[in-house]
């Protein structure tokens, strides 16, 4: 995933990208920083570092969950909350699941636009990181977020952080994983000021 991010931004010539990634998506961030240093200007990892880890139980329930809501072929969006609901009970949450969603032109029905298939059978792997500080560092500025309540960015990694970013800044945020849909004005006030931060150094 990280060649095809690294694809994009060469076909549409991006030129100095901040790019940000939440959970798995902060790994492809990570490892495209990692390996092509030059085509990230800044970096911003949400709840996730890089080290091996096992993912929670709560992704494989959530794609179970939307699986169910895509067999179902539901037309509205609060048809898919209700039955997302019964799996996750935080609105936010939710609602940050269901922003994947698109309404199919031929059926008219809501549909995921994310391959729940593929994502079925690749979750035992997506918790992987494939690099080492010994050999991989990126060196510009990169901001981590995390949720006090998430253990995907627990203190005992931080040195490990600072080894492979070293000009790295830590904010923690009172939520769980979903950092961005449990709070989302903190988040958001937490990423603006940081890069605003970075414009005037």
């Amino acid at each position: 995933m990280a060649e095809d991010v690294a694809a994009f931004i060469q076909e549409h010539n991006l030129d100095s990208p901040i790019l940000m990634g939440h959970s798995m998506g902060a790994k492809v961030a990570m490892t495209l920083a990692l390996q092509t240093p030059d085509l990230v200007h800044r970096l911003i990892a949400v709840d996730n570092s890089p080290v091996n880890a096992i993912l929670s139980r709560d992704f494989a329930r959530y794609v179970r969950a939307m699986k169910r809501i895509d067999q179902a072929k539901v037309s509205k969006q609060s048809e898919a909350d209700e039955m997302l609901k019964e799996d996750e009970q935080n609105i936010g949450i939710r609602q940050f699941l269901l922003t994947n969603m698109f309404r199919d032109p031929e059926t008219k029905t809501l549909k995921f636009r994310i391959p729940l298939d593929i994502l079925a059978k690749s979750l035992d792997r997506m918790g992987e990181f494939p690099y080492l500080p010994e050999t991989h560092r990126y060196a510009k500025p990169t901001l981590f977020v995390r949720g006090t309540t998430s253990h995907y960015v627990p203190d005992d990694v931080i040195p490990l952080i600072g080894r492979f970013f070293p000009r790295f800044t830590l904010n923690s945020i009172e939520a769980g994983h979903w950092v961005q849909a449990e709070k989302p004005n903190e988040f958001k006030e937490a990423v603006e000021t940081w890069i605003k931060d970075q414009e005037t150094d």
